[in-house]
């Protein structure tokens, strides 16, 4: 493992072998990523798959009299979601004039199974070639080909003419492959087929306007017929109007349940921002099971934000990761590690990581036993806007390691652990030893934030070992603050408001055993009845 990490640091110059390949593909097409490998079907999936295979290289779905389509299929990308993007892809559809297809963006998927929201449509009849639909919605067409159309926030509807609707087809032979363009910059949506542009829309409507939400492709119900989809391609914009993106990255389970319930926690921190977000200022995006799969995830995001086991398990704890984070690191992308995300091995994993946030746990000096910390929280910083002062039981980590002289490192909560935590499980990696018994009595960081040179911002904060301590209003506020922050948004001076519901609490809990008898903390006598 040492020597897997021993060019960490140097990577961060782009020189590490692992990626060079991925660094000439940016260069030949610059924020371009392949959602198709040309040979499976590997990121996509429909519930009845009957109808769709690879053929001759490209995505191919098809209906006959043996196998006929009742109902529409959609054929899923499953590694994430669209927001601001744009999408190519060549495309032929053979059968009669009412094959019908269609690329779905930004959309959502109803509990049977339909897909609503924006569709770019294509047809043998040439009717809706190269439109903008919204599927299984009453709004139906949005803009015929030919039309630009606005749509105000009352659903008014106002249009032009963009070209002859005949003409901006001419040459299109639907059995040979044609490109399909997809751009979605905010509201609005602009559609073009071999390079012209055929329909636009610029969606306002409250309540039906949406920006982000699934992709996928269609087969249409209806006569046997066959469409085909081939080099696709996903380049994410950065968002408009200076809306920030979140990602959350979720590690994979581990301990009892209730305890280091990474999705859950991510769900949970991602639908309060979200729900704060009702000028969609925000989008909090979420990924499941570690480092995500989608090769575009962090492509427009302002800041990632890692809840997970550290060391073995850490999404970060490989080379070729480290020295993409780098390189996302050097666009001012900012970096959040929740509890035991804050450890990676020491040596350069650990060095690594602290560039980025600012300070980690270290092992044979850090701990991290169970304690009541009991934070006097002052408005000194824009993390700590509205969050007051506040107990709770959690497995704090303290005795950080930070960077040297703790340059751009400012403390958010503070506290002073019980005298018996720096002692307990004396000698093991994680607990007493002698740099932290030293420090008897003495106040200890447990949240920090980091602004680097990059010109990211970044923090660390090590509670969240137990689920339920989500439900406090403060503990809750100083993480969502802090996220905000390592976006660069603007924190409200009052703090991120928020509020959970006991159905949220128990929402995208991970299949566990029991939780055991929680841990006495410690100080736990002289703990206030009924603490906040």
């Amino acid at each position: 493992m040492k020597s897997t990490f021993r060019t960490v640091l140097t990577t961060i110059a782009l020189t590490a072998l692992a990626c060079s390949q991925a660094a000439a593909a940016d260069q030949a097409t610059p924020g371009w990523k392949s959602l198709f490998d040309g040979e499976s079907l590997k990121g996509w999936n429909c519930p009845e798959m009957k109808y769709w295979s690879v053929r001759d290289g490209a995505i191919t779905a098809e209906s006959t009299d043996e196998i006929p389509c009742p109902k529409n299929q959609f054929l899923t990308w499953t590694q994430g979601e669209v927001d601001d993007f744009e999408l190519k892809l060549k495309f032929r559809i053979f059968g009669s004039d009412s094959a019908n297809s269609g690329i779905q963006v930004r959309s959502g998927k109803a509990d049977d199974g339909h897909y609503f929201g924006y569709q770019c449509d294509m047809d043998r009849g040439r009717n809706w070639l190269g439109a903008l639909y919204d599927e299984h919605t009453g709004r139906r067409v949005l803009a015929p080909r030919g039309k630009s159309v606005t749509i105000s926030p009352q659903g008014r509807r106002s249009e032009k003419e963009i070209g002859d609707p005949a003409k901006l087809i001419d040459g299109v032979d639907l059995e040979k492959w044609n490109e399909y363009h997809i751009k979605a910059v905010g509201s609005t949506i602009t559609v073009s087929i071999n390079g012209k542009v055929t329909s636009q829309v610029t969606d306002n409507q409250n309540g039906e306007r949406e920006l982000r939400g699934l992709l996928a492709l269609q087969i249409h119900s209806g006569p046997p017929m066959k469409v085909q989809f081939k080099d696709i391609q996903l380049k994410r914009l950065p968002l408009s109007d200076g809306r920030r993106k979140i990602v959350f990255i979720a590690g994979v389970p581990s301990h009892p349940a209730r305890t280091h319930e990474h999705r859950a926690g991510c769900w949970l921190l991602a639908k309060c921002l979200n729900d704060y977000n009702s000028d969609k200022a925000l989008a909090a995006v979420y990924y499941d099971n570690g480092w995500p799969a989608d090769p575009s995830a962090f492509d427009n995001a302002d800041a990632a934000i890692i809840y997970s086991d550290g060391n073995a398990r850490h999404p970060l704890m490989d080379e070729t990761k480290m020295q993409l984070w780098s390189r996302i690191d050097k666009r001012g992308v900012g970096l959040g590690c929740l509890h035991y995300a804050v450890e990676l091995p020491t040596g350069d994993p650990a060095d690594a990581l602290r560039n980025f946030i600012g300070g980690v746990f270290e092992t044979y000096f850090s701990v991290n036993p169970h304690w009541i910390g009991r934070f006097e929280v002052r408005p000194t910083h824009p993390i700590t806007r509205g969050v007051g002062s506040y107990e709770i039981n959690d497995e704090w980590y303290y005795h950080m390691r930070f960077r040297e002289r703790a340059e751009g490192v400012t403390p958010i909560l503070v506290s002073t652990p019980p005298d018996d935590t720096r002692t307990s499980r004396w000698g093991h990696h994680h607990g007493g030893n002698e740099h932290v018994k030293k420090r008897m009595g003495q106040p200890e960081i447990t949240m920090w934030a980091s602004e680097n040179p990059t010109g990211s911002r970044g923090f660390g904060f090590t509670g969240g070992h137990y689920h339920d301590n989500w439900a406090n209003d403060s503990h809750r506020k100083v993480v969502l603050n802090a996220i905000l922050w390592a976006a660069k948004g603007n924190v409200p001076v009052t703090g991120v408001p928020s509020s959970v519901s006991k159905e949220d609490m128990n929402t995208n809990l991970d299949k566990k055993p029991a939780p055991k008898p929680k841990k006495k903390a410690k100080g736990q006598a002289k703990a206030k009845a009924g603490k906040k």
